[in-house]
Formats: structure tokens, C-alpha cells, sequence
């Protein structure tokens, strides 16, 4: 059973009736019991707010400490993603510079090899020219020395 401070504040006590108990000193003790036993129910209750306040915190900052957990962990992720992304897009752009230098090579080789045969065709032209003009000089010096003779 519990016992309040009110309850004690009410308790009777019988008198006896030789050698009874003094009932102002009764009085007197329970009161002075009652406050004590108010102050510590006070207390205790204060005691438990506390406590249940300082759970609630210990809750809070444990919930807080695995939200940042959590989101270092993310950030981590993220990092490494954007990492790993870059280098991939790195690779890429190099692949990329890679393929365009082989196909400008080609073209340079392709476009020389087409000047190289140009020329090769003009000097074959210069000379076929150079056969062509003393063959014609020829015949003319000869129509001339031809017409002088007659």
C-alpha cells in the first residue's frame, strides 16, 4: 500500500488511557514526517523528469550522430562516385583525343601520299613535255634546214 503525505497528515492514533501517547507530539512527528516524505516525493519526481528528459537528449544526439553518420557515409559515396566519374570521363575525353589524332595522322598521311603522287605525275608531265618540245624542236629544225636546203 502507499502512503502519501496526506495520508500521514490524517492518521489517528488511539489514546491510551493510562500512559497514553501525547497527541500534539504525534501531530507534531507526522507533520514533520508528511513534509519530509512531500519533499522527497517532490524530488523523486523531479529525479524522474530529468532522467526522462536526459533519455529523450541521449535519444536526440544518438539519432543526430546516425543522421551525420549516414551522411558522411553518403557524402563518402558521392565523393567516390564523382571520382570515379570523372575518371571514366577522363579515359573518355583521352580515348576520345586519342581517335581524332589517329584520324588527322591518317589524313596527313593520305593527303601526302596524294601530293606525293601529284608530284611524281607533274615531273612525269615536265619530262613527257621536255620529250615532247625537243621532239618538236627537232622537227622543226629540220623542217627549216629542210626548206633552206631547197
Amino acid at each position: 500500500m502507499k502512503i502519501t503525505p496526506l495520508d500521514i497528515q490524517q492518521q489517528q492514533f488511539k489514546g491510551k488511557m493510562l500512559g497514553g501517547l501525547d497527541p500534539d507530539d504525534v501531530d507534531s512527528f507526522l507533520q514533520a514526517v508528511a513534509a519530509e516524505m512531500e519533499g522527497l516525493l517532490r524530488e523523486n519526481t523531479d529525479l524522474k523528469e530529468q532522467a526522462a528528459r536526459q533519455s529523450r537528449e541521449l535519444a536526440d544526439h544518438v539519432q543526430r550522430e546516425k543522421d551525420l553518420r549516414e551522411t558522411m557515409l553518403a557524402a563518402q559515396r558521392i565523393t567516390d562516385e564523382m571520382k570515379l566519374n570523372a575518371q571514366k570521363e577522363a579515359e573518355l575525353i583521352v580515348s576520345e583525343a586519342q581517335l581524332q589524332a589517329r584520324r588527322l595522322v591518317d589524313e596527313a598521311e593520305r593527303k601526302a601520299a596524294e601530293l606525293q603522287a601529284k608530284t611524281h605525275e607533274l615531273r612525269r608531265q615536265r619530262l613527257q613535255f621536255e620529250v615532247d618540245f625537243k621532239a618538236l624542236l627537232d622537227s622543226y629544225g629540220r623542217m627549216i634546214t629542210s626548206a633552206e636546203q631547197q
